[in-house]
């Protein structure tokens, strides 16, 4: 059975190219890593894409390198249940790669490397005997290289995060590569954007046509995100609070709360309602942001707020009766704004509110998200990143709408629709 999945999982050893991908921005950077010694690990969400990246890296080798010299093992295949309990058993799946092929695999491609206990044991070996010339893993869950085996393997990797595609990667993959492109093709670029609104920007789901099977392919994500990569990882005795908890949020993105309030409306205590924040959160699925303040204290026992990694989740879990594109929106700025590196993002509450306040080198930037501006709601937004951007001395500020647009208001501020703002981010933004 192990040989037979071994020649399953690795097409490539008849020098078979993988063909079908969607292109990453990622890849280059990879590539370009690819010379440097370092274990590379990719880490996100399920199903966002990192089985894709190793695929388009291997078609890369297959250029220079022989291809049954690499070796591709995905974990998540129950064919290698007794691995995931002892990680020296990954040896024996080295063996038959070599007795099947003949050749010594040198590039070595662990997929879902968490389902391995103490899979640092062994990945630390591999690398200080130089068994590979190069080792790359991917992970589901942010906490892979934060226990204590992992501090084994310090110093010896590099991590490339994987997230859903950005609006940016979707129009180079239907070929809208410059700004006429963009001006040429407005309506699909719309259509495009409405899509990843509703449906998110999972790969599978996005080659996915029938909206039935959209639907379906997400719950099952989602399922699969909690009950395996949270509650069975984490022997969760509480399945039902946690569940509970895991849709509220869903439910909730972008609205603040305190986790008192939240333990109540859950019906639990505040520390069982953080540990069980922190196990969502580490699978990607959501993310936590607070206050902006200069104080670290006063962030701290501010008011919270969560966004989830993909919009298509929240349409297909969500309760809400009525479609509510300002928030979907929202959470759709957010993600792209990490997807342009922006780690450091908070929102600001003070007298007036601004969605997201991001910190940019050394600079400030506010942001206030709003699908469309109308008379009742033009004041409250211009007036909300003005005092935002005041308080705080910060350097931009940007009203984004779905497709409103005006000239400069006032200096430094400016608005712009999603579609032009999030396809040439950097010149926006930094």
């Amino acid at each position: 059975m192990l040989e037979t999945v071994l020649a399953l999982q690795n097409p490539h050893w008849d020098k078979t190219y993988y063909q079908g991908l969607f292109d990453r921005d990622q890849l280059k950077s990879l590539l370009q890593k690819l010379q440097l010694k370092e274990i590379q690990v990719l880490l996100g969400i399920r199903r966002s894409g990192k089985s894709t990246l190793f695929k388009l890296i291997i078609n890369h080798l297959l250029e220079q390198a022989d291809p049954q010299s690499i070796l591709y093992v995905n974990l998540d295949d129950p064919v290698y249940a007794d691995v995931w309990h002892s990680a020296k058993l990954i040896y024996k799946i080295i063996e038959t790669s070599e007795k099947l092929t003949g050749v010594k695999p040198r590039y070595l491609f662990l997929d879902e490397i968490q389902n391995v206990q103490a899979w640092e044991r062994f990945v630390k070996s591999a690398y200080d005997s130089e068994l590979f010339k190069k080792i790359f893993i991917t992970g589901s869950n942010s906490s892979l290289l934060k226990n204590h085996y992992a501090s084994l393997l310090s110093g010896r990797y590099l991590i490339e995060r994987i997230m859903p595609f950005s609006f940016k990667e979707v129009l180079h993959n239907e070929h809208i590569l410059t700004s006429l492109d963009l001006i040429k093709a407005k309506a699909r670029v719309l259509n495009i954007a409405e899509n990843l609104l509703f449906n998110g920007g999972f790969p599978q789901v996005w080659q996915t046509q029938d909206p039935l099977l959209k639907r379906e392919q997400l719950m099952s994500y989602y399922e699969t995100i909690l009950l395996r990569d949270c509650i069975a990882n984490h022997k969760i005795r509480e399945t039902k609070k946690f569940q509970e908890l895991a849709l509220y949020l869903l439910n909730n993105n972008a609205t603040l709360f305190s986790y008192n309030s939240l333990a109540d409306i859950i019906g639990s205590n505040e520390n069982t309602l953080k540990e069980f924040i922190q196990i969502v959160e580490n699978s990607f699925l959501i993310k936590e942001i607070r206050q902006f303040s200069h104080s670290l204290k006063k962030q701290s026992k501010s008011r919270k707020k969560t966004y989830c990694i993909d919009n298509g989740l929240i349409h297909t879990v969500s309760q809400q009766l009525s479609e509510n594109r300002g928030r979907l929106l929202e959470n759709l700025v957010f993600n792209e704004l990490q997807k342009i590196e922006c780690d450091d993002i908070y929102y600001f509450n003070d007298e007036k509110e601004c969605d997201f306040i991001i910190k940019i080198k050394k600079n400030l930037v506010a942001v206030q998200v709003t699908y469309t501006l109308t008379k009742e709601n033009y004041a409250r937004e211009i007036n909300g990143l003005k005092h935002a951007m005041q308080q705080l001395s910060a350097a931009k500020g940007f009203i984004i709408t779905f497709d409103s647009e005006e000239e400069q208001i006032e200096k430094n501020r400016l608005i712009v629709p999603f579609w032009k703002i999030f396809f040439e981010a950097t010149r926006y933004f930094y």
